[in-house]
């Protein structure tokens, strides 16, 4: 696949899959039913496809996100979805929000393995296998067996491989995966990360990316929930002022704008809706509709933080 002709919005399924999530508190509008749950994430499938989108981003880590789109492929059968998916996280929360731990990160070869013999079923629509947030601290990226087995996985399935990441040291992560060979070959082919108007960090290595032709995909472009205006984080209050004059300039919501800029700044590349809702979705899929102006763009870029800033600001944020 030519990753630099692919330029678009798919739907990341986290949000799908399970009722609690780490975000800004919003309108409720998720069943706690779980039945009624996997009815609405159903039906925001087959929106979502009837919308236009193709790219379908889920993960065993997920809730029952990978086994709902399992089941959906086995009965849709849409001929031109491509799917991505994630090994290395385990939902542990049951659908209880006081859980003590919602998910536990183990980036062993058994657990690699485990979770492929789930997630294989999603081909032949899935193309594209990760790591789940791949850190330094976690030793992924040098256990030689586990990098191993992804490039057997890679040749057998013709899969693109690559990886998530998250936190201040994501950059360092993404340079550490782009130097990977197996067999003289790079192992990685797709490198989602975290880019939104408050974290650019990541912003130094799309050149070197777009020049070996590698998969970009964004996720968190909503920074979860904090470019919405909030009383919670008043030094936004420039920011929100900035993003409500551009949504109203171009008769969108604040999330086509934010979806926007990364889709701009970081093209080609496939910047994920976390939408979970038709409503939420169409929203989202407005970011297609429009184009900033240069001026537009680097007023925009003016509003990065540290990276330090913006995830230890995440880390404060609660499951709800």
């Amino acid at each position: 696949m030519n990753h630099s002709t692919l330029s678009t919005i798919g739907l990341g399924m986290a949000s799908i899959g399970r009722p609690h999530y780490i975000n800004i508190k919003q309108e409720k509008v998720v069943s706690e039913d779980l039945d009624a749950f996997w009815q609405q994430g159903w039906r925001a499938l087959d929106h979502a496809y009837a919308a236009g989108i193709r790219y379908f981003d889920t993960a065993p880590g997920y809730g029952f996100a990978e086994k709902l789109l399992i089941e959906w492929l086995l009965q849709q059968q849409p001929q031109d979805v491509e799917v991505a998916t994630k090994w290395g996280y385990t939902y542990t929360a049951n659908f209880d929000i006081n859980a003590p731990v919602h998910e536990l990160k183990e980036h062993s070869l058994s657990k690699l393995n485990h979770q492929w013999q789930q997630s294989q079923a999603l081909l032949p629509y899935l193309s594209t296998y990760q790591i789940h947030s791949a850190t330094l601290e976690s030793g992924v990226l040098e256990n030689q067996e586990v990098l191993h087995r992804l490039a057997e996985l890679k040749e057998l399935h013709q899969l693109t491989m690559g990886l998530s990441v998250s936190g201040e040291e994501q950059l360092t992560i993404l340079q550490k995966a782009l130097s990977i060979q197996i067999n003289g070959l790079d192992l990685f082919d797709a490198f989602q990360m975290t880019y939104n108007i408050l974290d650019q960090s990541v912003a130094e290595i799309i050149p070197e990316l777009r020049q070996k032709n590698k998969r970009i995909i964004v996720k968190e472009a909503l920074a979860n929930g904090r470019l919405f205006p909030t009383a919670q984080y008043p030094h936004y209050m420039p920011l929100y002022q900035t993003l409500n004059q551009l949504a109203t300039a171009y008769g969108v919501g604040v999330d086509a704008i934010a979806l926007r800029f990364s889709f701009e700044m970081l093209a080609p590349c496939i910047v994920l809706s976390g939408g979970y809702t038709p409503q939420q979705i169409d929203e989202n899929l407005k970011a297609l509709n429009f184009s900033f102006t240069q001026d537009e763009l680097e007023i925009l870029k003016t509003f990065a933080v540290s990276p330090r800033a913006y995830w230890q600001e995440r880390k404060s944020l609660q499951w709800n």
